[in-house]
């Protein structure tokens, strides 16, 4: 079972246990993002056939095509709405007419920063039957999570430039890191840790050799908060050596907790390792407020329409937010689904065209095993 599965977060054990009805929106954006959450949803409507909860979706027309139509990348008016939210499915964004960054910064950033979703969220597990190019590894022995954390550091947008331009233009992009930022982070994956109930081993991942301000912070408030869990091991590994480490011996980690910049990085590399961007899903969590789940691969627009991209991801990603809304029976019922799937030889490839069904019979095929 995937480890999101084996871990509640904070926000679960806050869930109204007797309510029965929730508002997900929904967020097709751009390229072949509608036709994978499509498949997402039509894997949860077979799941609450089978629950005592429902599911209410709210279509939200947001990426390329509407900014390209209005100009409009995220209305203050739809902001609002999106906080009323038990969560958001969210398919991709990428538009290949609209510059690069627009809506990247437009939506997804302004997303994680207005709604605070201070976490983010990634499994790290291989499958079966799905191709690694680590020679010799195996399901169960890739089968960790990377806590990043989703609001601060070089992302934060602190910086600028100075005779920009010119010969001598200066460029600055600051980390910001806050005591409040990095410790609620901290806090976060020491509770996921102990609740994964696995190894129980955090590992901070950081470069305290080198970024000696901003993890002196982050290495300080990780073994003060560590002190509150004596059940959970605490560990450090340098940024370059978790990277050497997911590929030699990804066995070795359980649960990774690491800065936004550190976090982009080594989850693009656990994505790899677990076969690729086909099967990588990740949430961006406020544990107290709305939650977005999506697949972590681009919107990648040249399939768009072909019914042929992989929806496994994006299924994956509506199983996390099951999850996370308090229902883990409906997550282990998608969960198993996957699984199955993937075991009974009838999925060739998780690349696109090459699967040996199409998006719609991938769909199918995961729905009929709820």
């Amino acid at each position: 079972m995937s480890p999101t599965l084996n871990a509640s977060s904070p926000k679960q054990a806050k869930t109204d246990p007797s309510k029965t009805t929730y508002k997900i929106a929904v967020i097709g954006g751009d390229g072949t993002g509608p036709e994978v959450v499509r498949e997402g949803l039509k894997v949860l409507n077979a799941v609450t056939k089978k629950s005592g909860f429902k599911l209410e979706f709210i279509n939200y027309d947001l990426g390329g095509e509407r900014y390209k139509k209005t100009g409009e990348i995220l209305p203050d008016s739809v902001l609002s709405e999106l906080k009323t939210m038990d969560s958001i499915f969210l398919g991709a964004i990428g538009h290949p007419d609209v510059k690069p960054g627009i809506l990247e910064k437009g939506l997804l950033l302004r997303l994680r920063f207005e709604l605070d979703q201070y976490i983010n969220l990634r499994p790290v597990v291989l499958y079966p039957n799905v191709e690694t190019p680590l020679a010799n590894k195996k399901p169960g022995d890739i089968d960790f999570v990377v806590i990043r954390e989703n609001t601060e550091g070089l992302y934060s947008g602190a910086g600028g430039f100075l005779r920009r331009g010119t010969v001598h233009e200066v460029a600055l992009q600051d980390s910001i890191n806050t005591r409040m930022g990095a410790e609620r982070c901290i806090r976060y994956a020491f509770e996921y840790t102990r609740k994964r109930n696995k190894k129980k081993m955090l590992t901070l991942c950081g470069k305290t050799n080198v970024l000696t301000f901003a993890f002196d912070l982050w290495e300080r408030a990780f073994y003060e908060v560590a002190k509150e869990y004596p059940d959970v091991k605490p560990d450090y590994a340098h940024v370059d050596a978790t990277c050497m480490w997911m590929v030699k011996n990804p066995e070795y980690f359980d649960v990774i907790v690491t800065d936004n910049m550190f976090g982009d990085i080594i989850t693009d590399l656990g994505a790899m390792i677990q076969g690729g961007m086909g099967i990588a899903a990740g949430g961006n969590l406020n544990p107290e407020a709305v939650s977005m789940f999506e697949p972590i691969g681009g919107s990648a627009p040249k399939y768009t329409g072909r019914n042929v991209i992989n929806p496994l991801a994006a299924i994956c990603a509506a199983g996390m937010m099951m999850d996370e809304i308090g229902r883990p029976e409906a997550a282990q019922a998608v969960e198993k689904a996957v699984f199955t799937a993937l075991s009974s030889g009838k999925i060739k490839s998780l690349a696109a065209g090459k699967m040996g069904l199409t998006t719609t019979e991938m769909g199918d095929l995961v729905a009929s095993l709820i």
